[in-house]
């Protein structure tokens, strides 16, 4: 299945080529516009994701590439739910990532002077939260598909490459062996590697979340920027768990208090800052499944965008197109623009995404 967004950030279509090397793709993909709205804590209604909401003060797009094992079952959970799982990640951090610096509780009170300090010296900053707010959404949809698949009693599961568009940044998330790349007229840069082994702060944390009587009652496995006070008892503040390499925040429990087990950072997910490059019209990132990257490396792929986008500038469809012609790459078939005839047995999906409108309203290429 080749997958391409036509036009830029306004979404107008999305065109599926079945590559046909399975009976059953197992390959899914979703892309939309994320509306975030503004969000009091407490019980709320939820809605259909592409709905634009008339309390929203954050938009973003979301681009995402699943790809099943043991059957199709869990890819098509992840694609119709990971995207709401992120956008209620996102509401429940929407504060503190509009302000400066992510304030240590986020309803701004000041329980500690230092607060401001403890913050900055964990060297937290609003592109944290958001990629806490994916890892969350990775868990928390993990977590979905693992009970449907049990009430249904299917088995199986999926990788799962995410990016999404906010705030001038692209953040980019993978659990699998997807990819995705960034090609520029002279340079090509991975955005993502195969999924790793968790940190050694993480894998602690994961054996005190399975071995909880490890901790003797007097630790706590969650890590906040400070040791936390009796005053912040009742107060959402900033924490990371185990599967976490960003940060989100929590209402804090009597059981926060304890003594924090560890400290230290890592990271799972790239961010490309896009204001900080100077974009081109060729400029994009290509996602696909790994049915791509097995008969095809970087810079193959690089080349191929490179030598087809800068003779197709008038025509609109060319990034459509550009995503057929990489699918056609690994379909073996004559005239394929490689000339070497390879050919991929798996589903083979691919997102071409522009970057160079981006701020320049929807308009599309």
């Amino acid at each position: 299945m080749g997958v391409s967004r036509e036009g830029h950030w306004s979404l107008p279509g999305l065109r599926i080529i079945n590559a046909e090397k399975s009976e059953f793709n197992e390959d899914q993909a979703a892309c939309g516009k994320l509306c975030i709205r503004r969000c009091e804590f407490g019980p709320e209604e939820d809605q259909e994701w592409l709905t634009l909401c008339s309390e929203e003060f954050l938009t973003g797009h979301y681009w995402a590439l699943f790809d099943g094992h043991g059957g199709p079952a869990a890819a098509i959970l992840a694609a119709n739910t990971l995207h709401s799982c992120l956008r209620r990640q996102l509401e429940a951090i929407g504060e503190g990532m509009v302000a400066t610096q992510p304030p240590m509780h986020l309803s701004g009170r000041c329980v500690c002077p230092s607060d401001p300090q403890f913050v900055e010296e964990k060297g937290i900053r609003t592109e944290d939260l958001v990629i806490g707010a994916l890892e969350s959404a990775f868990q928390e949809c993990d977590e979905v598909i693992g009970r449907e698949l049990e009430a249904a009693g299917q088995v199986g599961g999926c990788t799962a490459l995410v990016a999404v568009s906010l705030k001038g940044k692209l953040y980019v998330a993978n659990a699998g062996d997807s990819r995705a790349i960034l090609v520029r007229r002279d340079e090509v840069r991975p955005l993502s590697s195969e999924f790793t082994p968790e940190s050694e702060r993480q894998r602690i944390q994961q054996l005190a979340f399975v071995y909880p009587e490890l901790l003797a009652d007097e630790f706590t496995r969650l890590e906040f920027p400070r040791r936390l006070k009796g005053d912040d008892l009742g107060q959402k503040v900033l924490f990371r768990d185990h599967y976490m390499s960003g940060w989100s925040y929590k209402c804090v429990e009597k059981s926060d208090l304890k003594y924090p087990l560890i400290h230290g950072q890592g990271r799972q997910v790239t961010v490309l800052d896009l204001d900080q490059l100077e974009l081109q019209e060729e400029d994009v990132v290509v996602m696909a499944t790994d049915g791509l990257w097995d008969v095809l490396s970087n810079e193959q792929v690089a080349r191929l965008v490179q030598s087809f986008l800068p003779g197709n500038r008038e025509d609109p469809h060319r990034f459509s197109e550009l995503a057929q012609m990489l699918i056609h790459s690994t379909q073996g078939k004559d005239g394929s623009p490689t000339g070497e005839g390879q050919v991929s047995y798996d589903d083979v999906s691919v997102f071409v995404i522009p970057l160079y409108s981006q701020g320049q309203g929807s308009s599309g290429h």
